[in-house]
């Protein structure tokens, strides 16, 4: 940069930031913010109304380190569930934005089915949000992969989408092709723990530059929501085969059972 151009950058800036303003307000008049769940009218681009952020369940700690689900009080750091300690997960831990309910699974089916996907940003950056110890440069984001088929039926693989948020600002690293799901398996809604197992066999494979650029890593998992954990599950223990250092999990919501 010349000197002139370092003397004249100050003043652009000054120039350059009431015109931005000027540009959202203008913006804000002929689109007005809508509401991300509902569509109701709200202050700020890319926000909810009151009435969907209070159906919002936040889950924050205390929860249980390994599977991220929330405790009903709290009883020290560091604490794991007993179903995490009877049943260990593949990963290491998990982290959610939200109970999978009321406003977190409107916000799920508009971007899954909804073809929401401008809603990607929003959700990736609470996902950023809630998942934070987990995210560094070195860290190796991997979305859960869609198989061939059902990728050319919905045209976009929204674990992708949102792992290409959190990625955005983190700065961890995104690898959208070392994921394959090699077979298209039915949906998992309403099958029992071993048909689930079974639907998931053979289902995934590391694509050709897979173990090279996992093994030593920290790796991360990004889906939109967890059910029972099987999917993410059976893409931890391939991941961990292939040498990664560390495998953790980050979704959306998380179905949690209170029973």
């Amino acid at each position: 940069m010349s000197a002139v151009d370092e003397a004249a950058a100050p003043l652009l800036a000054r120039v350059r930031a009431p015109l931005v303003r000027l540009g959202r307000r203008a913006l804000d008049l002929a689109l007005p913010p809508q509401c991300l769940a509902c569509a109701t009218p709200v202050a700020d681009m890319g926000g909810l109304c009151v009435a969907c952020w209070s159906g919002l369940k936040a889950i924050e700690r205390p929860f249980c380190e390994r599977l991220g689900t929330p405790f009903p009080a709290d009883f020290g750091p560091g604490l794991v569930s007993p179903k995490a300690l009877a049943s260990p997960p593949a990963w290491d831990r998990a982290r959610a934005v939200a109970r999978f309910d009321g406003t977190a699974r409107t916000l799920v089916h508009r971007l899954k089915y909804g073809d929401g996907t401008h809603l990607a940003d929003a959700l990736g950056g609470m996902m950023a949000r809630a998942g934070h110890e987990l995210l560094a440069p070195e860290t190796l984001l991997l979305p859960v992969p869609l198989h061939r088929g059902r990728l050319w039926r919905r045209r976009f693989n929204q674990s992708a989408l949102l792992a290409r948020r959190i990625a955005a600002l983190s700065g961890a690293e995104l690898a959208l092709d070392l994921l394959v799901r090699a077979k298209a398996t039915r949906p998992q809604v309403g099958l029992s723990g071993r048909e689930r197992a079974e639907n998931l066999a053979g289902a995934f494979r590391l694509g050709e530059e897979g173990k090279a650029r996992i093994a030593g890593r920290p790796v991360v998992l990004v889906d939109d929501v967890m059910t029972t954990g099987a999917t993410v599950d059976r893409l931890a223990r391939l991941v961990r085969r292939a040498g990664a250092g560390s495998v953790d999990a980050l979704v959306f919501a998380l179905v949690v059972n209170d029973g």
